[in-house]
Formats: structure tokens, sequence, C-alpha cells
């Protein structure tokens, strides 16, 4: 029962390794992620097809008590809600973990929310840009002369998404101990404060507080984006000292590893400016192709920036399968992004894109839940589903 991003994406994830997922959205209208995304080719949504692959799409008005019926008899067939309305909306419908416990003990609850179930900032509206900003991703992203940034995609709904992930299968795992389902409650903010290393501790401990630093990683180099002579850019990462070592072979500067200014870590750390001068004359001086096959000859990390197209055009996302096609009715074909990470036996797949809005009623209510035609088609006319 999740909308937009955060709650969807998480059960984008559990189907992508097979889980059976029924989406639940409002009848007429959908999720708004129908309606998404700059590119509508058509009319259509291209994110919707991707975040409601291989769900399923009934439609039922849960602010009506027979739409909230209809999910009492969902979850006494299911192993797992997942919603991120604001706490205490269940709640208010009836459909609270300890109702739902009453009829299905073993279900596992999981609630995605800005702020989380409990604490003052509860029940305040919470977007993933509002968690970025809190849980602090968005100070230290972007150049240190202008205000913070935000990355080019929705981060903050995607890690509460996999974080709620996470809880999820961890709560299943042990309801197979306990034999009791429990709320996983993923807050947005706290899912990008995960990721946030050593951020805390550096400011208390240390009174140290990151800054924004642009393309680079304060006291560690070289580790940035070089121009080439074609006008292209590549990343090059050697700050370890043996890579730096075959970064400076390559270069026919061995020397440099000599150096006292960048022979070691902190010492190339403190030198960041005038190494990236160095390397940069380099690398300007080749082609990126050239640039790239005489790196990775010497084993020294390095890599394009890449967009769409150059994913695309790859060979090692082609023999991976890293991106898939799969026929849309409308679109034709359609390319998306592979199930991650790959398990060797029983590995995800990509089986079909988003469904169309309530394209499922019939098999669910008719087929799961054994509604009979009287009872079908009085919801359906009366607007419930």
């Amino acid at each position: 029962m999740g909308q937009l991003l955060a709650g969807p994406f998480c059960g984008q994830l559990l189907g992508d390794f097979g889980a059976d997922v029924i989406k639940v959205e409002d009848p007429g209208v959908g999720d708004p992620m129908r309606q998404w995304g700059r590119e509508k080719p058509h009319g259509l949504s291209l994110w919707w097809p991707v975040v409601a692959r291989n769900k399923r799409s009934v439609t039922a008005n849960l602010r009506d008590p027979r739409g909230q019926e209809i999910v009492r008899e969902l979850v006494a067939r299911s192993d797992v809600l997942v919603e991120n309305f604001r706490p205490g909306t269940l709640e208010r419908w009836g459909l609270s973990p300890e109702a739902l416990w009453e009829i299905n003990p073993r279900l596992v609850v999981t609630r995605v929310t800005g702020f989380g179930q409990t604490g003052p900032y509860a029940s305040r509206a919470g977007y993933g840009s509002i968690g970025e900003a809190m849980g602090g991703i968005r100070y230290v992203t972007g150049d240190p002369d202008k205000p913070p940034a935000r990355t080019g995609v929705s981060l903050g709904d995607s890690l509460a998404a996999t974080f709620a992930c996470l809880g999820t299968l961890v709560a299943l795992h042990a309801r197979e101990k306990t034999g009791r389902g429990q709320v996983v409650d993923a807050a947005i903010y706290e899912s990008v404060l995960a990721l946030m290393e050593s951020m805390v501790p550096e400011w208390q401990i240390a009174g140290y507080q990151r800054e924004r630093t642009g393309t680079v990683l304060p006291n560690v180099s070289p580790s940035n984006v070089y121009p080439t002579r074609d006008g292209d850019a590549v990343l090059i990462a050697a700050n370890q000292d043996s890579v730096f070592r075959r970064l400076a072979t390559v270069m026919d500067q061995p020397d440099l590893a000599d150096d006292e200014r960048y022979a070691t870590h902190g010492a190339r750390g403190a030198s960041m400016d005038e190494l990236d001068e160095i390397i940069a004359a380099w690398t300007s001086t080749l082609d990126a192709d050239d640039l790239l096959e005489r790196l990775n000859e010497h084993g020294v990390p390095a890599g394009r920036i890449y967009r769409a197209r150059d994913m695309l055009a790859d060979p090692h996302f082609a023999a991976r399968d890293a991106i898939v096609r799969l026929q849309h009715t409308t679109l034709g074909e359609f390319p998306v992004q592979n199930v991650t990470p790959k398990l060797s036996e029983t590995p995800g797949s990509v089986r079909h894109l988003g469904p169309q809005l309530g394209e499922d009623n019939d098999d669910v209510y008719r087929g799961l839940l054994e509604m009979d035609d009287e009872r079908f088609t009085t919801l359906r006319d009366d607007g419930v589903i």
C-alpha cells in the first residue's frame, strides 16, 4: 500500500526476487508515480514501468469500510504488508498492526515514513528531500562555494526503501523462529544518516565539520575527474600507495611515487591540488579510450562518467545483463536495469513491467479472495474497487 517511491521501491526489490507483490491503489487515480517523470512519450510515465515491475495492481478505496475489509482479506493470505502513509493512518482505518495480527499473527508490517513511527516529528510530512537534508547528505553534496546540492536521483526515498526491504527480510527470517511477525519501522532521515560514515563522531570528538568538497574527497588523492584530449572526462582513483606507484609508472613519471610530497597517503592528501594538476596535464595529452586502456593494463582503477547512452553501449553491461529489455504494450522495447545482487542459486528476474491500474482485479479478487460475482460487481459499481 505504498505510494510514490519509498514504499513502492521496497515492493519492487521484494518483487525482483520472486515475491508475489499485490499493489493496492486508489480507484480511478492510482499511484501518482503513474504520472511522474520528465519525459512522457504517448503521455505515459517512463518511471512507472520500472518501479511497478513484477507487481500486480488492484484498486480499493481504503477510506471506505468495504475497501478496508478487502485489505483484511488480503492480509489473511499475505506474509508482508508494506505501507508509507503518515503514522496513524492505518490505525484510523482500523488496520493497525495489532488488529491485523489478530487476523494473521505471522504478518510483517513494513512502515516507511519520513521520521519514523515515534518521536516528536513522527506526524510531520516527510518527503525524501527532507530526509536527505536532515540526514546529512545534502550538506556535504556539491561544490563548497555553492548551496547544498541534491543528487540526480531520489536518494532518500530509495535508501529508506532499501533498508525497509532489509528489515523485512530480517523480520521474515526471525518469524521462522518465533512464529510471529513484527513492525519494520524505516525512516527516511535515519536511512540517510546510516550512510554518513564517521561524520557524527568527527564533530563530537574531533570538532571537525565535514564540508562540501565538489569532485574530491578531502585528503584522499588522487581521486578525481580528469580531462582528456578529445574532450571527455575520466575518473581515476589511485589513492592507495601501491596503486599510485602504478599510476606514476604508466605516466612515465615513476619518480612521483618516491617524491616525499606524494609518497604516502597523507602526503598526497596534503598535496592534492598540485598532484591533480600534474595528472590532468598528462591525461590531457591522451584520448579517453587510449587513457583508459593504459590505466586498465597497469591495474589503475578508472572509468568514464557514464550517461544512459554509455550504459546501453557498454559490453560489460551487456555481458552481465545489467540492463534487460522487455516489451511494453505501447512503447515497444523498454530497457530497464536488471535485478541486483546476482544470486547463484535463486536469482531474481524482471518478469514484467508495471501493470495498468486495476489490471489484476479479476485475478486477485475473484481468484485469490474468491469473491462471488454479486459482491465483485457491487464493489466495482460503487467505486470501491
